[in-house]
């Protein structure tokens, strides 16, 4: 029988995505290297390569491993309501990872937990719940790149230095040339690391692609016209 490999176990799939994610956090995109993820898991670096190949390969890896821990769909729960459930958690998950965010750039997001977990269940509570599949495309998109510029805009983990280096900067900026941003410090800067600017936006999405309130019908607008 072949031997068992220890470092095999100390490989698995979630075992390096959970250890890269850890690396990430602690020290940023540049802490993430091979040598640096087989050295804290205390396995080869043949072995991390043989698992996920490049760094193309890992992100994925990591991406996916991530989207896990997105919720599954909530039975009988309305559209709007699942939809904005859905894309919180994703903001909730990608805003714990900023390094990770940074790291993935313009690579698309296509594994198969967020497939199943995120796109496929939107798209079909959307046309289910009476849009054609091009209007449901349209509004996961709006909803998914809001969610993915908003967690990425700032590390959420660390709001402090994050607006003290928003205020910094805009202080320093000449008030004759930037007399708007240069006077208004005090509400301008603190929108800066506010969660309530993405929530607040997402529902306003969410309720203008809602298909319960945004069709009127025809002889609900007659009736309309009629009252007194």
């Amino acid at each position: 029988m072949p031997r068992h490999s220890p470092s095999l176990d100390r490989a698995t799939p979630d075992r390096i995505a959970e250890t890269a994610l850890q690396l990430v956090d602690e020290g940023g995109p540049e802490a993430l290297t091979f040598r640096a993820l087989a050295a804290r898991l205390g396995i080869s670096l043949a072995s991390v390569q043989r698992r996920c190949t490049d760094l193309a390969g890992l992100l994925d890896l990591c991406l996916d491993h991530l989207a896990a821990r997105l919720p599954m769909p909530v039975p009988d729960a309305n559209w709007a309501t699942a939809s904005e459930a859905r894309f919180t958690a994703l903001y909730r998950l990608l805003a714990a990872h900023p390094g990770l965010v940074t790291l993935r750039g313009a690579r698309p997001w296509m594994g198969p937990n967020l497939l199943a977990r995120l796109v496929e269940p939107q798209l079909a509570d959307s046309i289910e719940a009476g849009m054609t599949p091009r209007e449901a495309i349209t509004a996961y998109r709006r909803m998914y790149l809001l969610t993915l510029g908003s967690a990425g805009f700032v590390d959420h983990r660390d709001p402090k230095s994050a607006l003290a280096a928003t205020r910094t900067a805009l202080a320093a900026l000449d008030p004759e040339d930037f007399p708007v941003l240069t006077g208004h410090l005090a509400e301008i800067v603190p929108a800066v690391t506010d969660d309530e600017v993405y929530h607040g936006a997402l529902r306003q999405l969410i309720e203008a692609a809602d298909p319960a309130t945004s069709r009127v019908s025809p002889s609900v607008g007659v009736k309309a016209q009629e009252g007194p």
